[in-house]
């Protein structure tokens, strides 16, 4: 959950559907819900690729489809739990028969389709509720670690858990999410020992979120030899790898 200037909310959303045109619907439906605002930051077809997305990014809310190929949506819920901090599950339907189990795991909600856009705004205002409340339930001494920008007299609190990647650039440090790019000032060997438990060194210009490594890739050509970059979660760009680091991200990514 993040909050915009002018004080609204926005919701990460993961919609969990096996049929593409019940996943379109949701992202149409969630772009015209307002209260709170919501963000579709993903989609997964079954319960295997909404693991791994999850396994990676932070999610406010899953929408959740029951009947999918292989492990239903119940089943999904269920390996959610084993999660550090799973996201509000609302499931979305075209049964009405697993509603009572459905509430047995502690589910927000229970949708059934076709889906109407004021019911999906209800669904999303019980889930910006129970964080709000967590948030205050939140012991004082565990704030939320945050990048504090500075740029032309505005001071802005960046939540950590948005960053994807530090890379030095001459003089400056770049931080970007999966929205953008800003200037941060520092010493990316500062950044490095500051939030060594999230993030890894990949290179002597670039610390990584480990969250959101995706994808090793190997390259090779005649004048330089072989070389490596990793693909990101939440952006396109590719980061060089180096060889004194190259056995860390492997291990990180289960290669090792």
């Amino acid at each position: 959950m993040k909050q915009l200037e002018d004080g609204r909310i926005v919701l990460s959303v993961l919609v969990v559907d096996d049929e593409s045109l019940a996943r379109s619907r949701l992202r149409t439906l969630l772009a015209d819900c307002l209260h709170p605002l919501a963000e579709c930051v993903g989609e997964a077809e079954n319960a295997v690729q909404a693991m791994h997305f999850l396994q990676h990014h932070a999610v406010d809310v899953a929408l959740i489809d029951i009947h999918m190929p292989g492990l239903d949506g119940l089943g999904l819920v269920q390996a959610m739990k084993n999660q550090p901090h799973p996201p509000a599950v609302v499931f979305v339907t075209a049964h009405t028969e697993h509603a009572v189990q459905a509430f047995e795991l502690d589910v927000l909600d229970y949708l059934t389709k076709p889906v109407r856009r004021e019911r999906l705004q209800a669904a999303l205002h019980k889930a910006e509720r129970l964080m709000q409340l967590q948030q205050a339930s939140q012991p004082m001494g565990m704030p939320e670690e945050v990048v504090v920008l500075h740029d032309r007299g505005r001071t802005e609190r960046l939540p950590l858990r948005e960053v994807i990647y530090f890379k030095a650039e001459m003089k400056y440090i770049t931080v970007c999410t999966a929205s953008r790019c800003a200037i941060l000032d520092g010493a990316l060997n500062d950044l490095e020992a500051q939030y060594k438990a999230d993030f890894i060194r990949i290179h002597r210009n670039a610390l990584v979120a480990k969250r959101a490594l995706r994808v090793l890739l190997k390259h090779w050509n005649a004048e330089d030899g072989e070389s490596w970059t990793v693909q990101l979660h939440g952006t396109p760009d590719q980061l060089t790898v180096s060889r004194r680091q190259l056995a860390h991200v492997r291990e990180l990514l289960g290669q090792g």
